[in-house]
């Protein structure tokens, strides 16, 4: 038996990946421990999305390297920059996100390497707190110029619906109230399997097992999305289900998303965006902006402004583009980092200004919402129906759902006492 240390960084999938790995080396009698000084093995997954991120991944390395102990590279660094890792850690065992089923082979020597895309059909039965993130399906159907993601999680893989569907009855039975169905692309699900099932049918299984939860469905790609999007909306419609997308939109600029290589254009988000206000009044759509991608001019730039201000997104998680080592996107005229400071800041106060707007409508209102997780001073956090986060002080236990005046907010959340 080996004691083995996770640190998990990036997305929702690396985390439910990192909880696949877990449940692998529990069921093969291996101990998860809480520290590295605990550890046998110490076991990194890592993230390599953003240029900043890559180089706090060297950095993490080499500490865990220091410590003298059998170390494991997982992860999209691990997948996408396997000889850099090697590097680093001559001694590591690297395995690519795909290759997450070989984990014990890696924890017990077996393995120094493997990056291959070979299927897993295992899901989780670990999670932490009330919260279950459960992979629906790895890699993506898509092909866009700015993402080292796609060299690392070459290959759409979706998870068996009968897996899937276990692993939630599991969590649910074992106290989750949310379950996170993630993935980096979750409208994509099961095309690789010849579209017998398809994302709402999944939706319904889930939301048809017994037991006080509700469903979180993960980030979807616009072009995805359209293909079912009536079904889709319908599955939303259920009462398990929280009214919220996460839609990427990445520009407001339909020169921009050529060069991105997206499969849509501005007026085709903004129909789809339409369609769904319309069809699910309650829905929060959150999108995803890349500032200062190659070909974002001037204009490019208040093209995207405008969309946010047009759309008026809830949340929007803003990235500086940065350049990513064997992307398309990589060789192209970059912008000058001084000049994506200054567009940085622009919008992210377009962005803060439109939340407090719309969290501002909330004040004296009252909400019903589920307690899912433990806040900072001892205070609780709900999520509302269409998953804004609300912050209480009363008394409140994990799992339940409370009736809740809101009295204030912030760009970022809500805050409310008991109705």
């Amino acid at each position: 038996m080996k004691k083995v240390y996770f640190e998990t960084y990036g997305c929702a999938l690396n985390k439910g990946d990192t909880y696949i790995m877990m449940t692998l080396l529990s069921e093969s009698g291996h101990q998860v421990v809480h520290s590295p000084h605990d550890a046998d093995v110490i076991v990194i997954n890592t993230c390599d999305v953003r240029l900043e991120t890559g180089e706090r991944m060297k950095s993490r390395i080499k500490e865990l390297k220091s410590m003298d102990k059998r170390l494991v590279v997982a992860g999209c660094f691990a997948g996408a920059e396997p000889a850099i890792v090697k590097e680093l850690a001559p001694d590591a065992s690297v395995i690519g996100p795909q290759a997450i089923g070989k984990i014990v082979d890696a924890v017990e020597g077996k393995i120094k390497f493997d990056i291959s895309s070979e299927r897993t059909e295992v899901t989780p039965r670990v999670f932490e707190g009330k919260i279950a993130i459960i992979p629906v399906a790895d890699g993506c159907a898509g092909n866009c110029n700015f993402c080292i993601t796609k060299l690392a999680r070459k290959t759409l893989r979706s998870y068996s619906p009968r897996n899937i569907v276990d692993a939630a009855k599991k969590s649910i039975k074992s106290g989750a109230v949310e379950i996170e169905l993630t993935g980096q692309d979750v409208a994509a699900y099961g095309l690789d399997r010849g579209g017998q099932i398809k994302l709402p049918d999944l939706i319904e299984q889930i939301t048809s097992l017994e037991g006080e939860f509700m469903v979180r469905i993960g980030m979807m790609t616009p072009e995805q999305f359209v293909r079912d999007m009536d079904k889709l909306l319908d599955a939303m419609k259920r009462k398990k289900v929280y009214k919220f997308l996460h839609l990427p939109v990445q520009s407001g600029d339909d020169n921009v998303l050529k060069m991105m290589n997206r499969k849509y254009t501005v007026d085709e988000y903004k129909q789809i965006v339409k369609e769904i206000r319309s069809k699910l009044p309650l829905s929060n759509i959150t999108t995803d902006i890349i500032i200062g991608h190659p070909g974002e001019d001037e204009n490019a730039f208040n093209n995207t402004l405008q969309l946010m201000e047009d759309l008026r997104f809830e949340r929007v998680h803003l990235a500086m583009y940065s350049m990513r080592p064997n992307t398309r996107s990589a060789s192209m005229p970059q912008i000058p980092d001084k000049e994506k400071k200054r567009r940085m800041e622009i919008a992210y106060k377009t962005y803060e200004e439109i939340a407090k707007e719309i969290h501002r409508e909330y004040v004296g209102k009252k909400c019903r919402i589920i307690i899912t997780e433990v806040g900072k001073r001892d205070s609780m956090i709900g999520r509302t129906v269409n998953y804004i986060p609300v912050v209480i002080k009363d008394k409140a236990k994990l799992g339940e759902w409370y009736d809740i005046q809101i009295t204030d907010y912030s760009f970022f959340d809500l805050s409310g006492s008991f109705a």
